[in-house]
């Protein structure tokens, strides 16, 4: 049997497998970032942190090298935390459990962290020693990447001196990466208003699972379903038809960044009416699922008796609710003018939360344009007023504007012909890199991104091509090479 630590190059999966027994969510960093203090005291290597937990260590150039400008690695320290439903875990405690099938690593029901753990188990490897010539390093971990990029936001310039940078966290083998969209993320509350619950009623779980979901920026463009936005459907149709009832709940969706793969209502229905409503409903979902078949065909309507509550939402309220969930976007808004088959405008539908009586909704736009990104946040708000919600913005993080004429670009290409004997492809990607805020962050700083294949982060089913990641450490000795 091979377990993860005994996959090449070694030093990166032993690493690797390590990260894997330690939680690192994000916004809870801390035993990650221990890990590697404690690795750098054994090394004998400085290090240093910001005031936000931010961490840069210091190592010094192969002897003969020390006169090479400094390079700048770059990872950040926290994974999305997705599992499926039925999957009993705590990431707060419990180790992540791998798998191996078809050439992938992957985990058992849960993300696996490769985004952005290869990365940071790299930069462990390099710390630990290397038998190839390189200048000084600086390996900087940044926090709290995967809830709006606010670790990088909040660096401290002066961490690093260095000014060139080799950013780990992109997910596609043989592409360079040059340029990354921007981002914002907008809240929508509603107040709840409530209603006792109709004696005669007969309260039922709706639920919507079996969705791929995915990562919002990198898989919009694939067209999976939504389960907020499908759900919010399926019920709104069928209230159309003229079937009565109340919710008494509907959520769905738990990151900022991951498309909704599952989501849940509790619908109260007169019990003359629950018969008819569950047919339409069915016929509902029948026609959504046969849209949605080709990228996700394991979508599947359950629909369950429970107790009923209580309360239920009032009418006006549940009318509200589906309303604001059927008008509100999700999806590709534009691709780019300039680069093929390169999405420029996008909006996630991300998650609707339950909060001490009302509903918060989230969002996450993303844009290759400024503009074009203000215009959706302001699209959201225009929405979330005519439904009488309160709006909250956090602040857009900005983009990264590619340059071809880029020194490192050169270096890196030509790494790679040397280690292929072959290019690599050049493209921006629709995600929110930090290269975007690190360029604002030290002015003038050269930078590009790579990493290896990873398929389906942000989600249970997230893997990492393993000959991907040798090809990727391969690409970054030869890079770190030539820069010497």
């Amino acid at each position: 049997m091979t377990f993860v630590s005994d996959l090449e190059p070694t030093a990166l999966w032993r690493h690797f497998d390590t990260i894997l027994t330690i939680p690192r969510a994000s916004k809870d960093e801390g035993r990650m970032r221990n890990h590697i203090v404690e690795s750098a005291d054994r090394l004998g290597l400085a290090h240093h942190a910001d005031a936000v937990g931010n961490l840069v260590v210091r190592k010094p150039a192969t002897p003969g090298h020390e006169g090479a400008d400094i390079t700048i690695l770059q990872s950040h320290l926290d994974m999305v935390q997705e599992k499926n439903a039925d999957v009993a875990f705590d990431f707060a405690t419990d180790a992540i459990v791998p798998q191996m099938q078809d050439g992938y690593l992957t985990a058992a029901g849960t993300t696996l962290g490769s985004d952005n753990g290869i990365g940071v188990a790299a930069m462990l490897s390099l710390m630990g020693g290397t038998a190839f010539p390189h200048g000084p390093l600086e390996l900087l971990f940044t926090i709290d990447e995967e809830t709006g990029l606010t670790g990088a936001a909040r660096l401290d310039g002066g961490l690093v001196q260095g000014r060139r940078l080799i950013n780990l966290d992109s997910e596609e083998d043989g592409i360079l990466y040059v340029g990354c969209a921007g981002g914002g993320d907008s809240q929508l509350t509603l107040e709840l208003g409530a209603a006792p619950a109709p004696e005669t009623g007969v309260a039922l779980a709706v639920a919507l699972r079996g969705l791929k979901g995915g990562h919002s920026g990198v898989d919009i463009h694939l067209q999976r379903g939504n389960a907020v936005k499908l759900l919010g459907r399926a019920l709104w149709a069928v209230g159309l038809l003229g079937h009565r009832f109340a919710l008494a709940r509907f959520e769905g969706g738990s990151a900022h960044n991951a498309i909704p793969r599952e989501a849940f209502a509790t619908v109260v229905v007169p019990t003359d009416g629950q018969s008819a409503l569950l047919a339409a409903l069915d016929r509902e979902v029948a026609a959504i699922r046969a849209e949605y078949a080709p990228a996700d065909p394991g979508m599947r309507l359950t629909a369950d008796a429970i107790p009923r509550p209580d309360t239920v939402w009032d009418s006006a309220t549940t009318e509200r609710v589906l309303r604001l969930v059927n008008a509100l976007p999700h999806g590709v808004e534009a691709m780019s003018y300039d680069i093929p088959d390169l999405v420029e405008t996008s909006v996630n539908l991300a998650t609707v939360v339950p909060v001490n009586g009302s509903l918060r909704v989230g969002l996450s736009s993303r844009s290759s344009v400024d503009s074009a990104l203000e215009a959706m946040r302001r699209r959201l708000r225009a929405v979330g007023v005519l439904a009488g919600a309160a709006i909250e913005e956090e602040e857009a993080y900005p983009g990264w504007k590619p340059d071809l004429d880029s020194p490192l670009l050169e270096v890196v290409k030509t790494a790679h012909r040397r280690a292929f004997d072959r290019d690599p492809g050049v493209k921006a990607i629709h995600a929110g890199l930090e290269c975007g805020i690190l360029g604002k962050k030290v002015p003038g700083i050269d930078m590009i991104s790579f990493g290896p294949r990873i398929e389906f982060p942000h989600s249970p089913d997230e893997r990492v091509h393993i000959a991907s990641v040798g090809r990727f450490y391969q690409l970054l000795e030869a890079t770190l090479t030539a820069l010497a």
